[in-house]
């Protein structure tokens, strides 16, 4: 059973790099002449001004992930989005973020700014009608949300859980004692801070994401990388074991996500890393296959390579979720 469950249907912040991406995977959709030709161009600019106007939660746009999965055997795939993309949690994250007065804080409030402008109940009430469509060419599309775990916001984050009736809830940690890890825009102010007291802090929030009862997987285990700063794993291999019991005792699933061969510089390996991947088989916690993918291109992308790292390490299943209970397969 080939499964991608991490995709996101689009991620700022808007920037030209957006912009060439997006147009790359629209361009995919033209007939005719093609690069070069001014027909080729006013086809993708049309194609472009359309995709702007309606937004990530269009069925065109959908259905070139739909289109890609099909191609690529994908037979599973599940949508989520990251709260900080909805307006409805700008002023749960903004109660977050660190140095509100300084650069830091102007930084991460100018992120924020960027990427948060999306309404919860368009995601959710535009997915929930596409399952049929994508039931009948052969996929099922299960539906999903992606926080931030924020020890002190259990309420709030608890009120999002429940808000609809999603297949899944993922937990994730982006930020540590109020900085985004994942932003290029922080890594000179992470850099201040002693490694093994980021890691541990990140893998402290994990555990307590794990035992919160919100979720049920946690997503890029050891996404702290993103940071572009690592200490030797020897010394991690202590944290490592800990999250992986405290997944297994809450029987809450974890991930193999590829994107990091894409973003993960200057790493470029997946997520989790393969020692970590060797202990959660240990421990047998349950995992999912994801891509987490932004763009249609990059659903299902090195499945292969994420299946193969999965046997290696131990595991002899893979694992999904539909109305938030567990689906197991085997891995074949």
């Amino acid at each position: 059973m080939k499964v991608d469950f991490h995709v996101h249907l689009e991620e700022g912040p808007y920037s030209l790099t957006w912009l060439q991406q997006t147009a790359g995977s629209l361009a995919d959709t033209l007939s005719g002449d093609g690069p070069g030709y001014r027909a080729w161009l006013d086809g993708l600019v049309k194609k472009m001004k359309e995709r702007v106007q309606e937004g990530p939660y269009s069925t065109a746009w959908l259905d070139l992930y739909r289109e890609k999965a099909k191609q690529r055997g994908v037979r599973i795939i599940g949508v989520v989005e990251h709260g900080y993309r909805f307006v409805e949690f700008k002023s749960l994250y903004e109660r977050q973020l660190r140095g509100s007065s300084g650069q830091l804080g102007k930084k991460q409030r100018l992120w924020l700014d960027q990427v948060c402008c999306e309404r919860l109940d368009r995601y959710a009430h535009f997915l929930e009608a596409q399952r049929n469509r994508w039931e009948a060419d052969g996929i099922s599309l299960r539906v999903g949300i992606e926080l931030d775990f924020f020890p002190g916001e259990e309420k709030a984050l608890s009120q999002i859980t429940t808000a609809y009736d999603w297949d899944f809830c993922m937990g994730a940690v982006h930020f540590v004692e109020g900085m985004a890890v994942h932003l290029p825009e922080t890594r000179d102010y992470i850099r201040r801070m002693p490694l093994e007291s980021l890691y541990s802090r990140y893998f402290d929030l994990v555990e307590l994401a794990a035992g919160s009862g919100l979720f049920d997987l946690i997503a890029h285990l050891d996404g702290v990388k993103a940071c572009g700063y690592r200490p030797e794993e020897a010394s991690l291999l202590s944290s490592y074991q800990r999250v992986a019991r405290s997944l297994k005792r809450y029987q809450v699933a974890t991930e193999i996500n590829t994107s990091g061969h894409r973003s993960l510089a200057p790493f470029r390996e997946m997520s989790p890393g393969y020692r970590l991947l060797e202990i959660l088989a240990q421990h047998e916690v349950a995992v999912t296959p994801s891509s987490g993918a932004i763009y249609p291109d990059e659903v299902g992308k090195s499945s292969e390579e994420a299946y193969k790292s999965l046997k290696r390490a131990g595991f002899a299943s893979i694992s999904v979720f539909e109305r938030r209970k567990q689906q197991i397969y085997p891995l074949v």
